[in-house]
């Protein structure tokens, strides 16, 4: 495999090319040089244990420098249409296709197709630069346990990776996020204290308001998307089957139930919904990972559940509600704010509705504003969780057919939906002029879609083929 660039924004109008590889990478080199050394001792050095016999590792060539950091440099339009307009042209794409590729700064240097275009999970673009705009970066979300009364509330905080039980498989010091079977023993310990040896349970999911399924997402996506709540565990999968659960608050609540019956409460009855009220004594919480790291996870792996509750915590951030409603008008505040070109239509934060339209340029504008903001702006984390082409994220199995010069130059946010694909991110190009770029193409005929996505990789992989930058 060729030597993984790592690009991450720095100073403004500037990008840097890492050679700290990503923590898998990492993980595959330590592999390598296990082979050929001393066993590791499994209980004390468990991340060095050598893979199983017949497991076959690519070669991994160490980056070339450390740290190159590169300036903005004009990029030459001509250029660049000689690199892509040809593959963008092919019909496998259809007849609605959108491209725009620009600088870290400047104008953009080459454009083409219809204003607005389906952009499908490139929309957690939008979700997460304006969550990282708005909320503290180091922000983190409790889900609560309070006694009201002599009822005991389950209060929901909107963390949207609330896991059921810690993950057995962590690695021993790995951070993990919040889950209800610690809370369950957190509050039964706490309860003991206090003498109180049975409950009856409520659940308070009051934090979020408006439909909790999207009203422009068909009802078929009912069999893969939970409706979204305060108050969701496993992103509200069915612990009985495929699909996704009709009330995650209530199935929430259940888990709970059931793990303090293990930790030895009673709980009288079933779980009911409740208000808790302000005066509500806390007995103990749990919290989510910081709201920093959970865009990077929904960027990294399109995580729509998270895009969807933290398009919530934007709205209740710039001042409304934590609806979607509010969310997305929040979205159009701070893109407002920072001079990026709004979006023409938007519906969700996650990209699975269809009614949203989203110009190219909107999306060059985003990363634009990202290259260009101060060191120490928080929208400077949105790049991290940019996929590698063909290593990591929603990236990881793609690029297989593309010029190798892709690889580990682009990073980009994938959009999939059947007869939509978009790939929009970083390119740094064979001379060393990086770029930011949109494609879009919303109209794919018949069953070419896994075609027209690899064409996608191409031209994005023509870009960094290429030598793109303008002389003067």
């Amino acid at each position: 495999m060729a030597a993984l660039a790592v690009v991450a924004l720095v100073a403004a109008g500037g990008v840097v090319l890492s050679g700290e590889a990503e923590p898998t990478l990492d993980r595959v080199r330590a592999w390598g040089e296990d082979l050929f050394g001393e066993d590791p001792d499994p209980r004390t050095d468990p991340a060095e244990v050598a893979p199983p016999d017949g497991l076959v590792l690519p070669d991994v060539e160490p980056p070339a420098a450390p740290a190159v950091a590169l300036g903005a440099r004009p990029v030459s339009a001509t250029a660049v249409r000689r690199a892509v307009s040809g593959l963008l042209g092919q019909p496998v794409l259809g007849r609605r296709v959108g491209v725009a590729v620009a600088g870290l700064t400047g104008a953009t240097a080459y454009d083409g197709g219809p204003a607005g275009l389906v952009p499908a999970s490139t929309t957690k673009l939008l979700t997460a630069f304006a969550a990282l705009d708005t909320i503290d970066p180091r922000t983190t979300f409790a889900t609560r346990a309070v006694l009201d009364g002599t009822d005991l509330v389950l209060v929901g905080g909107g963390d949207p990776l609330l896991e059921r039980a810690p993950d057995p498989d962590a690695a021993p010091g790995e951070q993990q996020g919040a889950d209800l079977t610690t809370l369950a023993r957190r509050t039964a310990e706490a309860l003991a204290d206090r003498g109180v040896r049975r409950v009856r349970l409520g659940y308070d999911d009051g934090l979020f308001s408006g439909p909790a399924f999207n009203r422009s997402w068909p009802a078929t996506y009912r069999d893969f998307q939970a409706p979204i709540t305060a108050l969701m565990v496993d992103d509200g999968s069915d612990p009985d089957g495929f699909g996704r659960v009709a009330d995650p608050s209530r199935a929430a609540a259940e888990v709970y139930a059931a793990a303090l019956r293990r930790a030895g409460v009673q709980v009288l009855g079933v779980p009911s919904p409740a208000a808790a009220s302000a005066g509500a004594d806390l007995v103990a919480e749990v919290e989510s990972a910081p709201i920093g790291s959970l865009v990077e996870q929904l960027v990294r792996v399109s995580d729509n559940e998270t895009a969807e509750t933290v398009l919530r915590h934007v709205g209740l951030a710039t001042g409304g509600a934590g609806s979607t409603q509010d969310g997305i008008a929040g979205v159009r505040e701070v893109l407002e704010e920072r001079g990026v070109p709004a979006p023409q239509r938007l519906r969700d934060g996650s990209g699975l509705s269809r009614e949203n339209l989203v110009d190219p340029d909107t999306l060059v504008g985003l990363l634009q504003a990202v290259a260009e903001s101060a060191s120490d702006d928080p929208v400077r984390g949105l790049l991290p969780g940019l996929p590698v082409a063909g290593f990591s994220g929603s990236l990881a199995f793609r690029f297989d057919d593309a010029p190798p010069a892709a690889v580990g130059r682009v990073r980009a946010k994938t959009g999939t939906l059947a007869g939509v694909r978009s790939l929009s991110g970083v390119v740094v190009a064979r001379d060393g002029t990086p770029m930011v770029f949109a494609l879009m193409a919303d109209r794919i005929p018949g069953d070419r879609d896994e075609e027209a996505e690899a064409l996608l990789d191409r031209a994005a992989a023509a870009l960094a083929a290429c030598r793109c930058g303008r002389a003067g």
